[in-house]
């Protein structure tokens, strides 16, 4: 659908089952194509961006049996076995363009070209190529260090230390990645902690991390991986629009179970008790496999929300619910400020720049900085229309402004929501519903 209009509610309820996690069935997938063993991973999510991840392990030679969005069998053909074609189509998924370049690095085989969408193609790459090459990797970006990325497959790999500018897990991820081809060791130092995935699955796959303060690294070249069977939890991301959903419309309550508690990914929670929401966190558990910690997460209806500050080190742990806390902070009293956030500026669209025309033409007075934006907070948002830009957090934010607004909201661009989550506003209907039985 182009658009999708979202009345408001005066109150939500229900159980939603968010999707499965993006992040990690990006990462299981991958590493299971270069296990010595079939895998299977089960719980995937069944969205765009993982259906360009398949196509392109299955681009490379390894067979994948089952359907996304249930369980997948990956015959895995070691760390060197990877066929790579001479173009692979990485659509959207910028998580599968910045990682499988480090796997086609260690590949005896000639080059080939990634590429995406028109998306894609304005994301930065050269945050990966640079280090890569560093490593002795044939990596090269078009002009400007944009897709599309070219690889040769026929380069010796040396292990070297990579001090991180930006925090980002996927420029750890890809290096950690390359590094299992590397002779002798890779680190990588970031400037904040980010999601560490790729950490646990490797070293649930038999791979000894090496630590050293807030450096991890890896030996190489590494002999082989023992990837288990797995289960992928639900993704804290896709369900923080709903969460946010629940603390504005709540009652009784939105339950979300089985969703990622990985504290690097949860941030958004520390900042929802700190502007005073009603969120608690039930019945906790681990998953095998990878090892991620879950639960139930329950969003009541929060009586009062307070402003509240946004910090460059808080900014990795959840980059991506940041327009969430705009919206939050639309409704909060005071001003609430997010800092140390220019990260945004280079997602699928410019965070910054469209959270903050979104929010202002549905009423909310916001304004924009460099690294960010400050809220200052209302009793109500108007409504109106929102452009979501091609971007599918943009598209759920919108959505959820609606639920909450005066007048609802029309969303235009809202299928960019395939990319991650193509049931949201099948799951925000059903809430609406329940709430309004």
């Amino acid at each position: 659908m182009p658009s999708l209009r979202v009345p408001p509610a005066a109150s939500l309820a229900g159980e939603i089952m968010a999707p499965a996690d993006k992040s990690i069935t990006h990462r299981a997938l991958l590493l299971a194509a270069v296990s010595d063993r079939s895998v299977r991973v089960d719980a995937t999510l069944d969205a765009e961006d993982t259906q360009s991840t398949v196509g392109a392990v299955q681009r490379c030679g390894v067979e994948v049996s089952g359907e996304l969005g249930g369980s997948l069998e990956v015959a895995g053909v070691g760390l060197r076995g990877l066929r790579p074609p001479p173009a692979i189509d990485c659509g959207n998924a910028g998580t599968l363009m910045r990682l499988l370049p480090a796997l086609l690095a260690g590949q005896s085989a000639d080059h080939c070209v990634l590429d995406g969408d028109d998306s894609l193609r304005r994301r930065p790459m050269d945050r990966v190529a640079r280090p890569l090459r560093a490593m002795g990797a044939g990596v090269f970006t078009a002009p400007g260090g944009t897709p599309p990325l070219v690889v040769d497959c026929r380069q010796r790999l040396v292990g070297c230390r990579h001090e991180l500018p930006v925090a980002s897990a996927q420029v750890k991820s890809c290096l950690l990645l390359a590094g299992l081809y590397a002779e002798g060791e890779t680190w990588v130092v970031e400037p904040a902690p980010s999601r560490d995935h790729t950490e646990r699955l490797l070293e649930a796959a038999g791979v000894p991390l090496l630590r050293d303060g807030d450096a991890v690294g890896v030996r190489g070249p590494a002999e082989g991986l023992g990837l288990p069977d797995m289960e992928v939890p639900r993704d804290f991301s896709s369900a923080a629009p709903l969460i946010v959903a629940g603390v504005l419309r709540g009652d009784p309550a939105v339950r979300l179970p089985g969703v990622n508690l990985n504290a690097r990914r949860t941030g958004l929670l520390a900042v929802l008790e700190r502007m005073g929401a009603a969120v608690t966190v039930e019945d906790r558990r681990h998953l095998g496999g990878g090892g991620e910690p879950v639960g139930t997460i329950v969003a009541r209806r929060a009586t009062t929300l307070h402003a509240t500050e946004i910090v460059a080190h808080e900014v990795p742990s959840l980059i991506d619910e940041l327009p969430l806390v705009a919206l939050l902070g639309a409704f909060a009293a005071g001003r609430t400020v997010v800092r140390g956030a220019s990260e945004l500026r280079v997602k699928e669209s410019d965070r910054i720049a469209t959270v903050v025309a979104v929010l202002r033409a549905l009423g909310a007075t916001i304004e924009e900085r460099e690294d960010g934006f400050e809220v200052e907070g209302h009793p109500s948002l108007r409504g109106g229309e929102a452009d979501a830009a091609g971007d599918h957090r943009l598209a759920m934010l919108g959505a959820v402004a609606g639920l909450a607004s005066e007048t609802g909201v029309v969303v235009s661009g809202f299928e960019a929501v395939g990319v991650s989550y193509p049931g949201f506003g099948r799951d925000l209907a059903a809430l609406a519903s329940e709430g309004a039985a």
